[in-house]
């Protein structure tokens, strides 16, 4: 069964970066579309970014898009979020999810597999 660990997260202010990463078991990776979600307290999860399997193709969220890139190392199993110009509206539990297939996704439903979650806080 795969498995997902996110790390990374952690306390920056507004305006700073952070980079998070997400490693996975298995020998799946590569036919495995990623994800990242996010959920900040007394909100639902929501979709940030996702990238198909080989990488060469992405998505963002519009509340993203423009400071988050999302790139994956098939090589080392691991997915990354390189997050820049962060607002205090950014913190959030940052989890990262696996699908079974290659296609863009932006609902929850395709993921079959979730990380436990990062803690990202950004200060004003």
């Amino acid at each position: 069964q795969v498995q997902l660990v996110e790390s990374g997260g952690g306390l920056v202010q507004a305006g700073g970066s952070l980079r998070l990463s997400c490693a996975a078991s298995g020998r799946t990776f590569s036919s495995s579309s990623m994800g990242w979600f996010r959920q900040a307290p007394g909100k639902e999860r929501e979709f940030v970014a996702t990238i198909n399997c080989s990488g060469g193709s992405s998505y963002y969220a519009d509340s993203v898009k423009g400071r988050f890139t999302i790139s994956r190392d098939n090589v080392k199993n691991t997915v990354y979020l390189q997050m820049n110009s962060l607002k205090p509206d950014d913190t959030a539990i940052y989890y990262c999810a696996a699908a079974r297939n290659c296609g863009i996704y932006q609902r929850k439903v395709p993921y079959n597999y979730w990380g436990q979650g990062t803690q990202v806080t950004v200060s004003s």
